[in-house]
């Protein structure tokens, strides 16, 4: 079963019940993940064992960020022994490979799930010298590889450009896929695997707003995502972190009560805080059906990371 197809413990609660507002703690200087002379961005992060797997992008910061991903972004694979890190770069999972495959050029936006027996990794790519992104998947029998590539993407039911894909798996194996496309319009494809075939159910998720990077899970019956609110239209700040439900998972979406799930200030436990100049690509750590940690990529108008907060139970 998906980590993500575990009902998070709450009871008779409607989608505003669960808040984020105050409850992200403070976190070491030295956590996270970061790579000197790489840009890092995205992060996926999935408990297997006693192990704690961060997949994450990278492109090299001799490049422009965040352009120079277009040309340049891969997948790595990171490890630590604890959730906030500090993680240590173990390998390349998606890099590039011989002109004429959808993800040849790059590889980027990486989302790890366990279903059944089997590791997926959606991601985004595009062919050498094409900026067309599409979205696949490689799947593995175990975290750390090999990993098999799809040698086409996936058929969403939509030809547009394609970006931040984020899934939602049921006990069955069947899922939920919410991806945008290039001009931010909000999608969510179904399918009975992974391996599809996927049918479009919703075109235009949240017409009222511009809204990107989604984390897509299920709490007590409803689903919830957890997004970047792009130019400050459901949370009032631009690229705040922004939180929709639905009774369903594909119709009915709405703000929680209270929208704001993160801004852009991140509390040190040393004492002192860091205000990024972009904290994008929200992910959440879930344990024995826990939300345990809040995972976003962060830029300081010079380098980048990923990095880990605690949040803090209820």
């Amino acid at each position: 079963m998906s980590l993500l197809a575990l009902l998070l413990p709450a009871a008779s609660f409607g989608g505003d019940a669960l808040q984020f507002a105050g409850r992200l703690g403070a976190v070491p200087k030295e956590s996270g993940f970061a790579m000197k002379g790489w840009f890092v961005w995205c992060g996926a992060a999935i408990k297997v064992g006693d192990e704690y797997h961060l997949f994450a992008s990278r492109w090299p910061e001799a490049t422009k960020f965040p352009e120079g991903y277009r040309a340049h972004s891969e997948i790595v694979r990171a490890v630590a022994s604890r959730p906030e890190g500090p993680y240590v770069f173990s390998e390349v999972v998606i890099g590039q490979r011989a002109a004429g495959k959808w993800d040849s050029g790059m590889a980027h936006n990486p989302a790890i799930y366990k279903t059944g027996e089997t590791f997926v990794l959606y991601y985004i790519g595009s062919d050498v010298g094409s900026r067309h992104r599409q979205i696949g998947v490689a799947t593995a029998k175990a975290i750390t590889g090999p990993w098999t590539r799809g040698d086409q993407p996936l058929d969403l039911g939509d030809a547009s450009d394609a970006n931040n894909p984020s899934a939602c798996f049921a006990a069955d194996g069947g899922v939920k896929l919410i991806w945008r496309t290039i001009d931010l319009r909000v999608c969510i494809s179904t399918a009975r695997s992974w391996a599809g075939p996927y049918a479009l159910v919703n075109s235009n998720v949240w017409p009222a707003a511009k809204l990107e990077d989604f984390f897509f899970f299920k709490h007590s019956g409803e689903y919830h995502v957890i997004c970047e609110d792009n130019i400050g239209q459901v949370t009032g700040h631009e690229r705040w972190g922004a939180h929709l439900f639905s009774a369903d998972g594909v119709t009915g979406w709405k703000p929680c009560r209270e929208p704001v799930v993160y801004d852009h200030r991140i509390r040190w436990a040393g004492g002192g805080d860091f205000v990024a100049t972009r904290r994008e690509r929200p992910w959440f750590l879930i344990e024995d059906g826990k939300l345990t940690h809040l995972f976003t990529a962060v830029y300081d108008g010079q380098h980048t990371w990923n990095q880990p907060v605690p949040i803090i139970p209820p």
